[in-house]
């Protein structure tokens, strides 16, 4: 399908990934929190432009300008790194009562999403070793296959944000209850945003 080897086999690895606890995750869980089902749509959204970006300067070949280039490569690698950080900070040492680390304006978290999506180097150098598992060479017709793929990645990235925001927002008006349980939460996540930047600092 559409030069795709095995499109099942695709979708299943794109559904594993979305799956694995990661930054992006922990922004749409955090936006869903704070800013209800319009905070987490728009965080989705972010998620997924952020993706199609990284997508299509992978399938341009800057995968590998940034592997000829390691400074380049580290440079924007600590900037994700010091800007997770940042954020982590901001919540672990938040206090009763200071403005939210994440504003609750649904444009602010998709504007968030996107830049910690963006700020991962590495997803365009994954995104180029994984698209080339599940091309037919045979059968490739071109840039309409990368589009296929990006296409099929944004329906299920938007589909998983969906069911995600809902649970994270059933869950949420019940913790609203209990300012105690939000911040515990607030500053658990706050430890692993600060974790996911060391992570991206320190692996090479």
């Amino acid at each position: 399908m559409f030069g795709i080897s095995d499109y099942g086999a695709f979708v299943a690895a794109v559904i594993v990934f979305l799956l694995i606890p990661g930054p992006g995750n922990l922004a749409l869980i955090s936006s869903t929190g704070k800013g209800g089902i319009k905070g987490g749509l728009a965080a989705t959204l972010g998620l997924i432009a952020g993706d199609q970006v990284l997508m299509w300067t992978a399938v341009a070949g800057v995968a590998a300008l940034l592997a000829a280039y390691p400074t380049a490569f580290a440079a924007v690698q600590w900037l994700g790194a010091g800007y997770l950080a940042w954020l982590g900070l901001r919540m672990l040492f938040a206090k009763p009562g200071d403005a939210p680390v994440l504003v609750i304006k649904p444009r602010h978290y998709f504007k968030q999403a996107l830049v910690i999506t963006l700020l991962n180097p590495k997803a365009i150098v994954f995104y180029m070793a994984f698209f080339p598992l599940f091309v037919d060479p045979a059968r490739h017709p071109g840039l309409s296959t990368f589009a296929a793929m990006a296409a099929t990645i944004a329906a299920l990235t938007f589909a998983y944000g969906l069911i995600v925001t809902l649970l994270t927002h059933r869950l949420a008006e019940r913790l609203k209850q209990n300012p105690r349980i939000t911040r515990v939460l607030e500053k658990i996540a706050g430890t692993m945003l600060i974790g996911f930047g060391l992570k991206l600092a320190l692996s090479r």
